[in-house]
C-alpha cells in the first residue's frame, strides 16, 4: 500500500504542504487486509516489520518504526535499516498483552544529504567553499534538542566559523545529533496498523474437554463441581493445560430432548446442556445439580493449584424456558402463528432451542447483555471461552464483543468453534477470535495433511489464524476412530499434539470410546443427552501415551507452536515426517508418524536442518528419542528408521549437536 497520495493525519507543526507526503511507503508487513484487521503475536515476542520506502531524487532517507499501546498518546520508536532495492526493516516488542498500533515514518535527512554530497565533491577535487557554508547554515536552523545536544551542535558550528576547518562539520557525532533533532518538513507517516499481543496460552495449550455432569463415580448420579475437582489430579497428570467444560447452565424442560436426540425425553432424562436456561436462571447461572457459584469458584481455585485453566463453552442460544424470553420477548422472533421460532439448520431441527434475533429493534441491549455474560464469568475467574457456532451470528457483533472484553482484560482467549466454509472460518479469525477449530479432524491422508498445514503456516494465514486441532468432539466421532484401534487413536493424538501448538481431546478418547450411530460420525448414546459414568482407568486406555506426548510438548518449545513447521520429503506415502523449530532454532524437533497399522521402514532426510548455537548454525550430529532418551547418529545426511504402529505409531526426536 502506498501512502504517497494520501496522509491519514493532518499536517503537524513544521510540515510544509509542498513537501509533506513526498515518500512512498509500500508493501508493509505484517498487515492483514491492508490494516483492516490486527496481526496476532505474543507479548514479549520480537516483531519484524518490513516496508518498501523511497522518494524522488538522491537525498538521504531516514525511517523509523513507531508503535504504542492502543489508547495511549506517546509513541515508542526504533530505527529502520535500508537493504537492497529500497526494502527497509525494523523491530519492536510489545511487552504486555493488549492491543497495539504501529506505523512507519520517513523523512529526508537534510544534513546527511549535504554531508554526502560535500564528501563526493571534495573527493573529486571540486571547489567546496560554498558547500561548506551551506552545511554550516543547516546547523543554525531551529532544532528540537535538549540543552546538552544543542550546546554540542553550537560548539561544532563555532569551531568551523572560527577556524574555517570543515572537519568540524563532518564528524559522525554531529551527524547523529542532527538526524534526531533537525526539522523534518517532508515527514510522511504510513497509516496505522493494528496488532494484538496475546499471552502464551493463546498459542500453546493441551485441552481436555469434560462434561461436568458425567464426572460422578456413582452410576446414574448427576456429577457436581466437587466431582470435577476430584478428577483434576487425573487430568493434570496427563499433562493438560486447559480444562474445557461444556455448558454448565440450567437446562430447560420445554421440548427437552431424550436419549440419542429423541424428540421426547423420558422421566429422568437430563436434556441437552445446549438448551440453556430455566426457572433457575440463564447464562450467568449454574445448573443446581452441579452446585453453586461458590462451588464453581472453588473449582477454579483448585484448577490453579494443578496448573490448569478453566475454559467455558459459550452458546448464544436459549431454551424456551430461559428468563430472557420472559424479560426480553422483543429479543426473539416469532412465526406468523405467534409461536416462537425454534432453531433450525435444515433439515436438522432443534426444538429445545431458540435463537436471539440480532436484527431486532433492541439489538443494542441484546449485545450488551451477551457481553455482560462474558464479563460475569471473567469476574468469576474464567479467561478462556470456546464459542459455539459463531459463524451463525453477525460478524460485527463478535468483533465488537471481543474488543469490549479484551479492553477490560487483554488476557481473555476466544476459541471459534466453526466447522464451516474456509473463508468464513478465516474471517472469524481475522476479526478477533484468538484460536480456531480446523479441518484436521477429517484430514487423514499424507498429502491432505501436509497441504492443510502448509496453508495454515504460510502467509498471510500464519499472522492471524491459530489452529486448535481437536481429535474428536461431543458432536464428532470421525470414521477413522470408529474401529477402536489403539494405534489409530495414538496416531491421531500424536499428529494433533505435535503439528499444532494447540490441540484437544474430548473425554473418553483416552478410553478409546468409539461406538457410533450407524452410518454417522456421531457417538451412540451421546453424552449430550444423558449422563455417563466411566471407569477412568479402564483396561486398554492410552492415558500413559497421552501423558508422554504432553511431557514431550512441555519439554520442547518447538512443539508448542505451529508457525515454524516444515515437512520432510520422506518417500513413503504412509509416513508424515516433519521438523519444527522454536523461534531461536535452538530447540529443533523431528517427528515421523505412521498413518497405517503395518510396520514401515524409511529413510529420514536431515541434510538441510540446522540448529543455532554458539558459533552459528550447525547441522545435527545425533537424534535423541523424546520417549526413551536413546540416541542415534546422523550419518550421510539422515537416518534409517522403522515404525511399528502396533507398538507406537510415532517417533519424536530432539536434534543434538
Amino acid at each position: 500500500m502506498s501512502v504517497s497520495a494520501q496522509k491519514n493525519l493532518a499536517l503537524r507543526p513544521g510540515e510544509r504542504g509542498a513537501t509533506a507526503g513526498a515518500f512512498h511507503i509500500e508493501d508493509i508487513y505484517p498487515s492483514i487486509e491492508c490494516g483492516r484487521y490486527p496481526v496476532k503475536r505474543l507479548a514479549g515476542e520480537m516483531i519484524d516489520v518490513w516496508a518498501d520506502i523511497y522518494r524522488s531524487g538522491h537525498d538521504v532517507v531516514v525511517a523509523e518504526l513507531i508503535w504504542r499501546r492502543e489508547g495511549t498518546s506517546s509513541w515508542q520508536r526504533a530505527p529502520m535499516v535500508r537493504h537492497d532495492n529500497d526494502r527497509w526493516d525494523g523491530r519492536f516488542s510489545p511487552t504486555q498483552p493488549g492491543r497495539y498500533e504501529y506505523a512507519i515514518e520517513a523523512w529526508t535527512d537534510t544534513f546527511a544529504t549535504w554531508r554526502h554530497g560535500f564528501e563526493l565533491k571534495a573527493k573529486a577535487g571540486q571547489d567546496v567553499h560554498l558547500d561548506a557554508l551551506e552545511g554550516a547554515a543547516l546547523l543554525a536552523l531551529p532544532i528540537n534538542a535538549d540543552e546538552k545536544t544543542s550546546a554540542f551542535i553550537r560548539r561544532q558550528l563555532d569551531a568551523y566559523l572560527q577556524s574555517g576547518k570543515v572537519e568540524a562539520l563532518l564528524t559522525d557525532d554531529l551527524a547523529a545529533a542532527l538526524t534526531s533533532t533537525q526539522e523534518r518538513p517532508d515527514l510522511t507517516r504510513s497509516r496505522l496498523f493494528p496488532l494484538v499481543a496475546d499471552r502464551e496460552r493463546a498459542v500453546a495449550g493441551a485441552w481436555y474437554e469434560m462434561v461436568p455432569r458425567s464426572q460422578s463415580a456413582v452410576p446414574g448420579q448427576h456429577g457436581t463441581f466437587r466431582d470435577c475437582i476430584a478428577r483434576l489430579p487425573d487430568v493434570a497428570a496427563m499433562g493438560f493445560d486447559v480444562l474445557y467444560f461444556t455448558p454448565i447452565h440450567p437446562i430447560g424442560t420445554t421440548n427437552r430432548k431424550g436419549s440419542n436426540n429423541a424428540l421426547k425425553a423420558a422421566p429422568g432424562d437430563p436434556g441437552s446442556f445446549y438448551a440453556i436456561g430455566s426457572q433457575d436462571g440463564g447464562h450467568t447461572a449454574v445448573h443446581p445439580e452441579l452446585g453453586t457459584l461458590d462451588d464453581f469458584r472453588a473449582l477454579v481455585d483448585a484448577c490453579k493449584a494443578h496448573d490448569l485453566e478453566i475454559a467455558l463453552d459459550i452458546a448464544v442460544q436459549c431454551s424456551p424456558d430461559h428468563p430472557w424470553l420472559r424479560e426480553h420477548e422483543e429479543w426473539f422472533r416469532k412465526r406468523p402463528d405467534g409461536s416462537m421460532r425454534y432453531a433450525e439448520n435444515p433439515p436438522k431441527k432443534y426444538e429445545d432451542i431458540v435463537n436471539p434475533d440480532f436484527g431486532c429493534d433492541d439489538a443494542g441491549s441484546l449485545w450488551n447483555a451477551l457481553r455482560d455474560v462474558i464479563l460475569f464469568w471473567v469476574d468469576h475467574g474464567v479467561r478462556i471461552f470456546r464459542v459455539d457456532n459463531p459463524h451463525t451470528k453477525p460478524f460485527n457483533f463478535w468483533e465488537w464483543l471481543i474488543r469490549e472484553v479484551q479492553t477490560r482484560d487483554p488476557g481473555v482467549i476466544f476459541l471459534a468453534e466453526a466447522f464451516t466454509r474456509p473463508k468464513v472460518m478465516k474471517g472469524l479469525a481475522k476479526l478477533g477470535f484468538t484460536q480456531s477449530y480446523t479441518y484436521f479432524t477429517w484430514r487423514t491422508q499424507k498429502w491432505e495433511i501436509e497441504a492443510y498445514l502448509n496453508e495454515l503456516t504460510n502467509y498471510p494465514e500464519r499472522d492471524y489464524y491459530r489452529p486448535n486441532f481437536f481429535v474428536n468432539t461431543p458432536d464428532i466421532l470421525p470414521y477413522h476412530l470408529q474401529g477402536g484401534e489403539p494405534w489409530m487413536f495414538k496416531s491421531r493424538v500424536a499428529l494433533a499434539a505435535t503439528l499444532s501448538g494447540n490441540y484437544g481431546i474430548y473425554n473418553g478418547f483416552e478410553l478409546l470410546e468409539h461406538e457410533p450411530l450407524p452410518g454417522r460420525e456421531e457417538y451412540l448414546d451421546s453424552e449430550k443427552y444423558e449422563i455417563k459414568t466411566r471407569n477412568w482407568n479402564k483396561p486398554g486406555n492410552i492415558k500413559r501415551y497421552i501423558t508422554a506426548i504432553n511431557e514431550a510438548r512441555r519439554a520442547n518449545p518447538a512443539l508448542r507452536q505451529t508457525r515454524n513447521l516444515r515437512f520432510l520429503p520422506v518417500e513413503n506415502a504412509n509416513i508424515i515426517a516433519f521438523v519444527k523449530y522454536d523461534d531461536g532454532a535452538q530447540n529443533v524437533v523431528v517427528g515421523a508418524i505412521s498413518l497405517v497399522r503395518d510396520a514401515q521402514e524409511f529413510w529420514l532426510p536431515l541434510a538441510d536442518i540446522e540448529l543455532h548455537a554458539d558459533g552459528g548454525p550447525k547441522p545435527p550430529l545425533a537424534l535423541e528419542n523424546l520417549f526413551t532418551g536413546e540416541r542415534r547418529a546422523v550419518e550421510w545426511g539422515g537416518t534409517h528408521l522403522r515404525i511399528d504402529p502396533m507398538l507406537d505409531p510415532a517417533l519424536l526426536f530432539r536434534c543434538i549437536i
